[in-house]
């Protein structure tokens, strides 16, 4: 009982000390996620804290509960507009533009540090997604004006991508634990099973809510509930069908939030609060798990790879990627320029530590500083980005 109470009472406290310093920082604009990080490993066993958090298991259920809030609340934000401006070009990345930045840092990894391709490639599988919470708070703190279209194609490519990576990641980790185990006729199905199944268990789960929505005569505290447990249960359904929970998640969050219902603004505005806790929570476990005294010995790789990531692979996906929808040469700068790394990629080092990969340790460690990395430079330069391409101000 007694270290029950102690687990809440860290918990409630470490909460605090998340939120007193994220609103410090935003005087200082710092970016939110690299605060929440740093209180997580105060808190950690390097820290004056001295937590020692390593459960990974436990670390991936917290991480998909708090994916799930985070990505049902992108979901609910994403407007129409939003889709009609940016559909094709969000997916175009979300698709062709990770496998593209996966196979451009898996070169280098290779080339770099000696590591075998199916390694090599799992490495840039990890690193290739956008992150919905970290480029969503990022772009808000700045406190950019560009045209509608990038914000739109940033916001709906980071929650489309995620699916991809995965994808990308599992399949990897089936080569590494079974060689020749994946042949590419199931690696087709693999792809079909996690993008075409999560697309139909979400827009089948969004209307299902909707269609709950309308029907129900209830207090409007009861909505939240229900889109609680809804999100929760087709993420899990989708899991266990081996399609992609996290695109189930997104697409039924659009369908919530883009057409009229009694829940609608209960459920938003509640939302709005369990995004933040999730991401606060997603965060400081993150930085809890991560052992620093470790981590001088990945610098130089993490750094290369981080450097591979925002200046090669990055700019390359992005320009090939929107080239066909003619975009503009200082937005297709801008949206390579903001492809910010976060909770995602580290979330995603999760699964090879789980199967016992050989170096699973050591890229976790590379890939959170790449994440240090990316949200320190990128999330730090995003309004002077906007100004040298002179996109603030535009429509």
């Amino acid at each position: 009982m007694q270290a029950t109470h102690e687990i809440i009472l860290v918990a409630g406290v470490l909460c605090l000390l998340a939120i007193f310093a994220g609103l410090l920082s935003a005087r200082i604009r710092t970016p939110l996620l690299l605060v929440f990080i740093a209180v997580g490993m105060l808190a950690g066993e390097d820290g004056p804290g001295r937590i020692a958090f390593g459960d990974f298991q436990i670390a991936y259920l917290v991480g998909s509960l708090a994916l799930t809030a985070i990505l049902f609340q992108g979901g609910l934000n994403t407007e129409r507009h939003m889709i009609r401006e940016a559909l094709w070009p969000s997916l175009s990345l979300a698709t062709a533009g990770v496998a593209i930045s996966a196979g451009l840092v898996a070169v280098a990894a290779h080339w770099l540090f000696d590591l075998s391709w199916p390694e090599s490639l799992l490495l840039g599988a990890v690193t290739a997604p956008t992150d919905a919470a970290a480029v969503s708070v990022l772009l808000r703190q700045s406190n950019v004006s560009v045209p509608s279209r990038v914000i739109s194609a940033l916001e709906v490519e980071s929650g489309l991508n995620d699916p991809m990576s995965v994808f990308l990641t599992v399949g990897l980790v089936e080569v590494l634990t079974a060689p020749g185990g994946l042949s590419p006729a199931h690696a087709g199905l693999l792809f079909v099973r996690e993008m075409a199944g999560g697309a139909a268990i979400g827009l089948a789960g969004g209307y299902g809510l909707l269609f709950l929505f309308r029907r129900l005569s209830t207090q409007h505290s009861v909505f939240p509930v229900i889109a609680v447990g809804g999100a929760l249960a087709l993420f899990g359904a989708a899991q266990m069908l081996e399609a992609s929970g996290f695109l189930a998640v997104y697409l039924a969050g659009i369908i919530v939030g883009n057409f009229d219902h009694a829940g609608r603004e209960p459920v938003v505005r509640f939302f709005g609060a369990l995004g933040w806790i999730a991401q606060i929570a997603l965060f400081l476990m993150l930085g809890l798990l991560v052992t620093p005294h470790e981590l001088p010995q990945h610098i130089l790789a993490a750094l290369l790879v981080a450097g591979v990531l925002i200046v090669i692979a990055r700019p390359t996906a992005v320009f090939a990627c929107l080239l066909p929808f003619r975009w503009r040469l200082k937005e297709s700068a801008f949206v390579a320029w903001v492809g910010l790394r976060g909770a995602v990629p580290i979330f995603l080092t999760i699964i090879p530590l789980l199967v016992g990969i050989a170096r699973a340790h050591a890229m976790f460690n590379i890939v959170f500083v790449v994440v240090i990395v990316s949200v320190a430079v990128q999330g730090w330069t995003i309004g002077p980005a906007a100004r040298l391409l002179r996109l603030r101000g535009e429509t």
